[in-house]
This record gives C-alpha cells, structure tokens and sequence, in this order.
C-alpha cells in the first residue's frame, strides 16, 4: 500500500488516511499492521513499531479528532470538544526519543510515543494563526493540508494524485468541447 505525504504535517497526513470522506470514504489504515507500515514510511517518525489493536483504535479515534478539528479550523468555526480532549489527552503522553548523528536525526519509541508526537504536530499546526490550512480542491478529494507556498496559491493537496486527475480532465473537456463545436459547425454546400 503506498502512503501519500503530501499535507505538510504529519497529523495532518495522519488524517488524511481516510480518502473521500464525503463520498465513498476510502480508509487506507484497516489494520494494525497497515498503521505499522504508515508510520514507518512517514519520515519523520520512528521506522519501527509494533501497534496492538487497544492502540491501532486509539490512534484511529486520535486521527479522527485531528481531522475534525483541521476542518474546524478551514472552515473557521470553534474546536469540537471531544476532538480537543481527545489530542490534548494524545499529546501528554511520552515523547519519542531523538538523537543527532552524522546520518541525520533519528527518533524511536513505541507507537503511544509517535501519537504523543502527532498529536503535538497537530497542535503546533492547529494553534498557528499564519498557519493557512486547505481542503483539496479536487472534488471527492477531503484531505486538509497545509499551504506553504508563495502566495498561499496552492489548489490541491498534491499534484501526482489530485492535481494531475483534475488538469487531465480540464484537458479532455476542453477537447471534447473542441470536437463538439467542430462538429456542429457550420456546414457547406458546394
């Protein structure tokens, strides 16, 4: 299964694991062992975990309120409460360790470590007045992600998914539309 990293922030990926929440919600963390894999594909995480099925629900119930509160936030109205209990709740437990080396930065601990973690990115996120959070702008598509770039101009949550599907059909409509004028141009009689 490939994960896509494409909000900005790792709560923010989290949430997004659950593709077209409106339509035909599409959640790519059915197992424990799909949350394993998820995590160890994220960077900026632990490469090893081991979820038990208490934790895998927990962190589902943790991606859920980080999603809630993230659409709060893009459509500017209060926190839910529940989701805020529960992310608070998420981000006191314990921290994952972090050591600096030659190789770069490297982090470990177990799973309740890593949520601690997202649930802290959420909260840094969340809290940030400048922060500009989106919702993709590809129908279907409901992943919240974060607009870094010049001007906050950003339309869709990536462009290997979402963006290259919306300009590939803005192109076939125009050729459609192209060939439908064409052929109710006008006719000649000679």
């Amino acid at each position: 299964m490939n994960f896509a990293y494409v909000s900005g922030n790792a709560a923010l990926d989290l949430a997004g694991t659950v593709g077209s929440r409106r339509d035909e919600p599409d959640d790519t963390l059915a197992t424990p062992a799909d949350l394993e894999r998820w995590v160890a594909a994220c960077d900026e995480l632990p490469d090893r975990v081991t979820a038990d099925f208490p934790t895998f629900e927990f962190a589902l119930s943790l991606r859920e309120a980080l999603y809630q509160l993230a659409l709060d936030r893009v459509l500017d109205r209060r926190f839910d409460p529940a989701g805020l209990r529960i992310v608070n709740d998420a981000a006191a437990g314990p921290m994952p360790k972090t050591e600096l080396s030659d190789a770069g930065l490297r982090m470990s601990g177990d799973l309740r470590a890593v949520l601690s973690h997202i649930a802290r990115s959420g909260i840094s996120v969340l809290a940030d007045p400048q922060a500009c959070l989106k919702e993709c702008g590809r129908p279907g598509c409901t992943r919240i992600y974060l607009d870094r770039s010049r001007g906050a101009r950003r339309t869709w949550c990536g462009m290997d998914a979402c963006g290259n599907r919306v300009k590939a059909a803005a192109y076939r409509a125009r050729r459609r539309a192209a060939t439908t004028a064409e052929d109710d141009g006008p006719s000649r009689t000679t």
